[in-house]
C-alpha cells in the first residue's frame, strides 16, 4: 500500500490517510482479507507521528472500512470492497463458523488421544490455511444477481 500525505493540502494528515486507505481498497489495491501496515511501521515509513496513523485506522474502523483483530492487526473489511452486506455477512459467518468446528473437533480430537500433537499442529494450520482461502474461491464462485 502506497500512501503519501501532503502536509501542504491543508487537509488533515489522518483524513488523507483515510481517503487514500479507501481509494485503495475502492480500486482493488487492497482486497478483503488484507492486512494493512502496523501502526508505528506506517508512521516511520511516513515520518509522521504514531498518533495521526493510529486516529486514520480508528476512524476507517468505526466507518466499518476496516476491523481489528487484537494482537494480530488491520483489516480490510469485505463490506467495502463492494459485497452486499448480506455477501459481506455470509462471508463472515462461513469464515468463522467453519474455522470454529473444525478447531473444536481437532481439539477433541487432541483430548482424546485420536490425534497426535503433531498431526493437530498440522491440521489447525490446514483449518487457517483453508479458512483464510474463503474469500477468493467463494468469490470466485458467485454467481451473478438476477435482476
Amino acid at each position: 500500500m502506497i500512501v503519501k500525505p501532503n502536509p501542504s493540502l491543508g487537509v488533515p494528515i489522518y483524513l488523507q490517510l483515510m481517503e487514500q486507505v479507501k481509494h485503495a481498497i475502492e480500486t482493488g489495491a487492497l482486497r478483503a482479507g488484507e492486512q494493512l501496515p502496523g501502526i508505528r511501521p506506517l508512521a516511520e515509513e511516513l515520518v509522521i507521528n504514531v498518533n495521526t496513523v493510529a486516529k486514520a485506522y480508528r476512524e476507517l474502523e468505526r466507518e466499518g472500512a476496516v476491523y481489528v483483530q487484537r494482537g494480530a492487526g488491520t483489516f480490510v473489511a469485505a463490506r467495502l470492497t463492494g459485497m452486499s452486506a448480506r455477501d459481506a455477512a455470509g462471508l463472515g459467518v462461513l469464515m468463522n463458523t467453519r474455522g470454529l468446528m473444525q478447531l473444536i473437533v481437532l481439539n477433541v480430537g487432541l483430548d482424546l488421544g485420536v490425534i497426535s500433537p503433531a498431526l493437530f499442529t498440522m491440521m489447525v494450520l490446514m483449518a487457517l490455511a483453508t479458512t483464510i482461502a474463503t474469500t477468493p474461491v467463494l468469490r470466485a464462485l458467485r454467481l451473478p444477481a438476477h435482476s
